[in-house]
């Protein structure tokens, strides 16, 4: 149906509202996979604070970044700026280090000298937003030769701590003295600290930090050298989860040559191999441990090396892996076996994975590569990269993304969408249709959208007859109206809407008037 009115309808500005805009809620339950901890010490009183060399402040810089986000629900638009603070180890030639999370979305980065005097503005060399972890240098080269002058680069713990072994936590008091708290290595696990869903090998420390001046994130010595980057740090249990020596050898060792290719990952799902009938289905002898593959992801590295769903893993690197998914680590004891891949490899090595199939025992060569997140279906993090949408007439569409369905709240698992969630954990059966998942996220009322308000969160199938893959089929797609009309139809109960193109156009007019700053960004 041709749809006209009156070119009169309210925006509240400077933000928009839109009907319904992640509001639907559902009540499926889900759980993420829990992962285990590595074997414990017992807990040992950790170590009151001591006096630091001099030397060590010659060695650290403060980091300020200012930080912003978009606007999951108005896309063309920020939300506030925020600053943070952090204490960064200076770790080569003008190069300084610390976590991914300071730097996603930053607008501005500064290095700071610890009493204050001195401020550089900073770029960011390398970025692993996975690991969590960033190398900054200055943004002008000739300017950071200055600002560097006198310092000290801290040099890499040669070996990993051991479990009871102290490590230095170093905090710059307001008035520019370092303060050092040590502290005990109570366990080591393979955690996340960041992103939902990544997981490292992660140091857990025991120690009772004063409160110096605010940072975010700090460094951890051992002896007087860098074992690792503290992430977090629980006052009430005086515990810090601390990037490893490992991780952190990695990521510096990866990015010396200007050219970071990140840690490497299998692509692929897994479940344990406890239950006796499912391990009978399996063919699993009792001697056997194993993880049998729930999913591989197109185009990974499982998939590559010829790894199917429905194998059982038996083995990494000849370290078998037990029925529960752990491996003995000859420092830390029993740890997750994604430490062996992601912890212990590099991009591009080549590792043998030793699997059972149909009960036949098989050997594999798998080459490790890391998987670029934005072409996936659904992307999981979007750090630095300006949301896609488009907006026709007052309706509002968008590129799914894992932040979105994260908007709907803590509990986005069971709130979001159930059929954007399902799109989320199950893109095997999206792919063969789609690049990017393109859906109607909200209508502004207008005079194109009379009886379309209450729509949202609908999967766009076809525009106009054309099938959609991506924000920028469907702009295009658009540009092809038959006899004034626009046809869109949805995944959902093959539902179609009609959308006059003469009014929509006079809409689009409107809207760049009152508020919005422009109507698309498809790529």
């Amino acid at each position: 149906m041709t749809r006209h009115g009156l070119l009169s309808f309210a925006l509240t500005l400077p933000g928009i509202a839109l009907f319904g805009m992640g509001l639907v809620s559902c009540d499926q339950k889900q759980q993420a996979p829990a992962l285990g901890s590595a074997n414990a010490a017992p807990v040992v009183e950790a170590p009151v604070n001591v006096e630091p060399a001099p030397e060590l402040k010659q060695s650290v810089v403060r980091i300020n970044s200012t930080q912003q986000s978009w606007n999951a629900g108005q896309p063309w638009e920020k939300n506030p700026a925020g600053r943070r603070r952090a204490l960064g180890p200076i770790v080569g030639k003008n190069q300084v280090l610390t976590t991914g999370e300071l730097v996603a979305d930053a607008t501005y980065l500064e290095l700071e000298s610890p009493d204050g005097t001195r401020q550089l503005p900073a770029k960011v060399i390398a970025v692993d937003f996975e690991a969590n972890l960033a190398l900054l240098g200055p943004a002008e080269e000739d300017k950071g030769e200055a600002f560097f002058k006198g310092t000290r680069p801290l040099e890499t713990a040669p070996q990993s701590p051991k479990i009871g072994d102290t490590l230095d936590i170093m905090q710059i008091e307001e008035n520019g003295m370092p303060l050092v708290t040590a502290g005990s290595l109570q366990s080591v696990d393979v955690i996340t600290n960041f992103l939902e869903g990544q997981f490292f090998l992660t140091f857990e420390v025991k120690a009772s930090m004063q409160s110096a001046a605010s940072s975010f994130s700090l460094p951890v010595l051992r002896q007087g050298k860098l074992a690792g980057l503290l992430a977090s740090y629980n006052s009430k249990d005086q515990l810090s989860d601390v990037t490893s020596t490992d991780i952190v050898k990695r990521f510096l060792d990866a990015s010396k040559d200007g050219h970071y290719a990140g840690f490497p990952n299998l692509g692929l799902a897994t479940t344990r191999t406890e239950d006796p009938s499912f391990r009978k289905w399996l063919k699993l002898s009792d001697d056997q441990g194993g993880l049998y593959v729930s999913n591989v992801r197109k185009g990974g590295s499982a998939a590559n090396g010829g790894i199917q769903k429905g194998d059982v893993i038996l083995a990494v690197a000849d370290h078998k892996i037990d029925r529960r998914g752990y491996y003995e680590h000859p420092i830390y004891g029993s740890l997750f076996w994604s430490h062996l891949v992601r912890g212990e490899k590099n991009t591009g090595d080549v590792v043998k994975i030793s699997i059972l199939r149909g009960g036949k025992p098989m050997d594999l060569q798998v080459t490790l590569l890391r998987s670029d997140d934005t072409q996936r279906l659904v992307p999981s993090y979007t750090f630095g990269k300006q949301p896609l949408y488009f907006v026709k007439g007052g309706l509002v569409f968008q590129e799914l993304t894992k932040p979105l369905l994260e908007s709907f709240g803590e509990e986005w698992q069971s709130r979001a969408p159930l059929n954007l969630l399902d799109v989320f954990e199950n893109p095997e059966k999206y792919e063969a249709k789609a690049d990017h998942i393109v859906f109607l996220s909200g209508v502004i009322a207008t005079p194109a959208t009379i009886g379309y308000e209450p729509l949202r969160n609908l999967i766009v199938r076809k525009v106009n007859g054309i099938e959609i893959r991506n924000m920028k089929g469907l702009a295009d797609a658009f540009k092809k109206s038959k006899d004034g009309l626009n046809s869109i139809e949805f995944d959902e109960e093959n539902f179609t809407v009609q959308l006059d193109e003469e009014t929509s156009k006079a809409v689009d007019e409107q809207l760049l008037q009152r508020g919005i700053p422009d109507l698309s960004r498809v790529e």
